[in-house]
């Protein structure tokens, strides 16, 4: 039982020392670091329990004849507390097969320093996590797995780089020779590239950088003429939409809009409810990805004369994939049924707000949504797309 206890003793010392500022070089006066028995042992201190007493003794014994720690013996031989030897660290550390915290934070270094140019996202990512090292904080989205670790930012390296819709599996198979590892850590690589990135919906990032699990289609119908692989299509003559794969955006050649406006439609449902007659209407599955915005950009280069509506939330998510749209687009769309008169009209259906979506709002705020913003942040509410009947 000898055993256990001095893993257990040591461990907890070595806890004490790599929290502390001596660790980090930033304390101005010699340190100790050390235990209370009665803590790490709560039956130590139990008369009855003679077992653990004489173990936890014989634990403490050792080390002491070692010179890794310092102990406190009272009388009845009741040790109160050890001390850690300063200068034995590194032989506890041995005994103990620990690696040691500096070598585990110059590894995470080197591995980040690595990464530290590849793009935007993680030159902001590697610096903060540099700062957090520094500060001996946890380094986000590291489990103490190396190998995973690394290809968490090779993973956000690659995706920068993809510019054709790529199922996962492909990627996966392209980057690490392997089909399944970006399953795996997907996730992480979401949320990662989500706070430190600028996305409007977590759940759509890996899409809108063009990596998916499954083919995705773009909804289109309405007002306008389209010609693919020298077939003309009348979307006005079609009752309901017709849907492409994104594989199949290319082959459009040419889109003449024969109504008013185009509109892109934020919800699926909404895109069926929402009346065609003088619009070209295009649902873009969620959000928008560059195969995607290349078909918006190709109608506009084409209509140039042509208002362009986008017909979103009225939350932070919305706000912002409408941001998003004028950026990657170019194109100046106006924001359809996403002002302060709709939320008013259709409040009763609104839904409250999060901590999350209040921290979003502020964000957004001086970008051309202040009055409706404002209102959403004093009345604590926000509307989603569906709710919005009249369209």
């Amino acid at each position: 039982m000898t055993e256990p206890i001095i893993d257990r003793l040591l461990n907890a010392l070595l806890d004490k020392y790599e929290s502390s500022k001596s660790f980090i070089g930033v304390n101005k006066v010699r340190q100790r670091f050390l235990i209370r028995i009665g803590d790490l042992f709560p039956e130590y201190l139990d008369h009855a329990n003679y077992e653990t007493f004489q173990s936890v003794n014989d634990g403490i014994d050792l080390l002491v004849r070692k010179k890794l720690v310092l102990a406190k013996i009272e009388k009845a031989n009741v040790c109160k507390e050890i001390q850690l030897n300063p200068e034995s660290i590194e032989e506890a550390y041995r005994l103990l097969g620990r690696t040691a915290k500096r070598h585990v934070h110059e590894t995470i270094s080197s591995i980040l320093t690595r990464y530290q140019d590849s793009n935007a996202i993680l030159h902001r990512y590697v610096l903060a996590q540099l700062d957090r090292l520094a500060q001996n904080k946890p380094v986000q989205y590291f489990n103490n797995d190396f190998t995973e670790f690394e290809q968490l930012l090779k993973a956000i390296d690659e995706l920068g780089k993809v510019q054709n819709e790529t199922f996962y599996r492909d990627f996966s198979m392209q980057v690490f020779r392997d089909s399944k590892v970006f399953d795996r850590i997907s996730g992480k690589v979401a949320n990662l590239l989500y706070e430190y990135g600028e996305f409007a919906e977590k759940d759509q990032v890996l899409a809108e950088l063009n990596l998916v699990k499954n083919p995705t289609y773009v909804h289109i119908k309405g007002a306008a003429k389209l010609i693919m692989n020298s077939e003309k299509i009348d979307l006005s003559a079609l009752h309901g939409d017709i849907a492409f794969s994104s594989t199949m955006l290319d082959d459009i050649d040419c889109v003449e809009v024969t109504g008013r406006e185009v509109m892109t439609v934020e919800n699926l449902t909404n895109f069926h409810l929402v009346s065609c007659e003088s619009r070209l209407i295009v649902y873009l599955g969620g959000f928008h990805n560059t195969v995607r915005r290349h078909l918006i950009k190709k109608i506009h280069q084409q209509n140039p004369d042509v208002a362009f509506y986008h017909f979103g939330d009225i939350d932070a998510g919305g706000f912002q994939i409408l941001q998003h749209l004028r950026r990657q687009t170019g194109i100046n769309f106006i924001p359809y049924k996403m002002d302060l008169g709709t939320l008013q009209k259709y409040q009763d259906s609104a839904k409250s707000l999060t901590e999350n979506d209040r921290g979003r709002l502020f964000k957004l705020r001086g970008q051309g949504f202040d009055e409706v913003i404002d209102y959403m942040l004093m009345r604590n509410l926000k509307l989603e797309q569906e709710a919005v009947r009249e369209t």
